[in-house]
């Protein structure tokens, strides 16, 4: 354990890596394939497209969270690891030009220019990636702000962007891209920020795309490390290194099926948000709390606090909720019109207020959070006591049954091919990631690895490839083994030959 916590302290105080060789961060394998030429490929870009080269790149990995689905934003510890897949963002001062400019090596994300200044709002509604960058951007600033630290004038920018982490995939791509972008941002501005930090602003800062992100994503883009999983731990954040057993590997494959955060939250993601948070003021109310100090409960943990156990929050929230819908005017009789309004206060809240037309469905929501959060302790526990990887997949079982019957954040196309790694071999499968569409992973032993990829390939993917939904050449992203990767890194000085 001592252990453990050192490693804690070291992650979320130590200052993003400044590397000089592709090699500090890339394993030998991608770096031969494609990597080196994927560096050179974006400093092209930049030269054609400002007529020189970058002053630095940054760059953080996408990430598949193992087990612990729609907690973080409860405040309940998840344990993801970064992958192989990342955004770099290549990224210049432009003193002359006064904007900040933003490309793509894709042209199928389209270029913008913005004012330099840091207050401007982010254009939620407009959907563009760039979105993502300019809270990354803004999100610099916040920071200085509120912790009193004097902020540089504002310059010009030029960045060009690049990734590989799968858009609407559930693997992160929008943290990925904030985060890049803050970490760029913050090292051309001669600023230094502790991993902590980075972290925590880029949770709050990506909140300017529209969705209510709970922290999961970012911790691990920015404190990721080669070789172990972390449970993250949130309020403040912390992170644990989790030794994954030796004699298994994770598969992710995506089923194809679009989950854009962003475009569907106010029926799905913030909806979930809103669930939680009504279904614990209730549950505060009911166990005694008065008006006052139970509206201004953010999370379902703090009514585990309140009562002293996971258990305890569990049994109350058996009796104190009932099953099925609640509709807008029982649940303003449950805590007054007052508290009511103020949890549907932000604009990503009101969005869900104004589309939501079923009602609020909250002890499923509840149960989910609360099994889940158990499932995540006891998955870290079998690491750490290196029990047979089996007892893994049953973790990841029963939180891919919850997420579908009690989160209900599942889809079809995900269930089926869960059930597809299942029955290839797999010890256990669930989605991962936000769910509604995108990706699942599988734990698998090793040497069944190739078995498993090539069984899925043949019951899931056949037949879409041979349907046009995806072509052979984009199935090394789509269906893939990675081991846990590096997080968050700065490259100065790096040469691609």
């Amino acid at each position: 354990g001592i252990r453990a916590r050192e490693t804690a302290s070291m992650g979320t105080d130590d200052e993003v890596r400044v590397v000089s060789s592709l090699e500090e961060i890339y394993d030998a394998a991608s770096l031969e394939t494609h990597t080196r030429a994927r560096y050179a490929t974006v400093r092209d870009a930049f030269v054609k497209a400002y007529g020189r080269e970058p002053d630095a790149f940054a760059r953080s990995p996408g990430r598949v969270n193992l087990i612990g689905e729609h907690i973080d934003y409860e405040g309940y510890s998840v344990l993801p690891m970064a992958i192989g897949l990342d955004t770099i963002v290549a990224i210049s001062v432009n003193a002359s030009s006064g904007k900040i400019a933003v490309g793509n090596t894709n042209e199928k994300y389209t270029p913008k220019t913005f004012e330099s200044s840091p207050e401007q709002d982010v254009d939620a509604a407009s959907l563009h990636w760039t979105n993502y960058v300019m809270c990354g951007y803004k999100g610099v600033f916040d920071f200085l702000k509120e912790s009193d630290k004097a902020s540089p004038a504002p310059v010009g920018l030029d960045i060009i962007v690049d990734g590989t982490v799968p858009t609407g995939s559930g693997l992160s791509s929008s943290s990925a891209l904030c985060c890049a972008v803050a970490v760029a941002v913050m090292h051309v501005l001669g600023l230094n920020f502790t991993q902590g930090e980075i972290a925590d602003f880029t949770c709050k800062c990506e909140r300017y795309s529209g969705t209510q992100s709970g922290g999961m994503d970012q911790a691990i883009s920015i404190m990721g490390e080669a070789g172990v999983a972390k449970l993250v731990d949130f309020n403040p954040i912390s992170t644990n290194d989790v030794n994954l057993p030796e004699e298994a590997a994770f598969i992710i494959g995506n089923c194809l099926a679009v989950s854009n955060k962003a475009e569907t939250a106010h029926e799905r993601y913030n909806l979930r948000v809103v669930e939680c948070r009504l279904a614990a003021i209730i549950l505060g109310l009911k166990l005694g709390m008065n008006a006052e100090e139970a509206s201004k409960i953010e999370t379902l943990k703090e009514i585990e606090d309140f009562v002293g156990s996971m258990s305890a929050a569990k049994a109350a929230a058996e009796e104190h909720l009932h099953e099925g819908y609640y509709d807008a005017r029982e649940i303003e009789e449950l805590i007054g019109v007052e508290a009511f309004m103020d949890v549907f206060s932000s604009p990503a809240s009101k969005l869900v207020l104004s589309h939501n037309e079923k009602g609020y469905k909250l002890l499923a929501r509840t149960l989910h959070v609360y099994s889940e959060a158990g499932r995540v302790h006891l998955f870290a526990a079998a690491c750490a006591m290196k029990v047979d990887p089996t007892e893994l997949g049953v973790y990841m079982n029963g939180s891919h049954e919850s997420c579908r019957a009690l989160y209900e954040c599942s889809c079809a196309e995900l269930d089926e091919l869960v059930e597809a790694f299942r029955a290839a071999g797999a010890l256990g499968a669930r989605l991962t990631g936000a769910g509604w569409g995108g990706c699942a992973v599988a734990i698998v032993a090793k040497d069944a690895v190739e078995s498993v990829l090539k069984a899925v390939h043949e019951s899931f993917y056949s037949s879409r490839i041979a349907a046009g939904l995806i072509s052979a050449d984009n199935m090394a992203t789509t269906l893939f083994a990675t081991l846990p990767s590096s997080g968050a890194a700065i490259l100065k000085g790096v040469s691609f030959a």
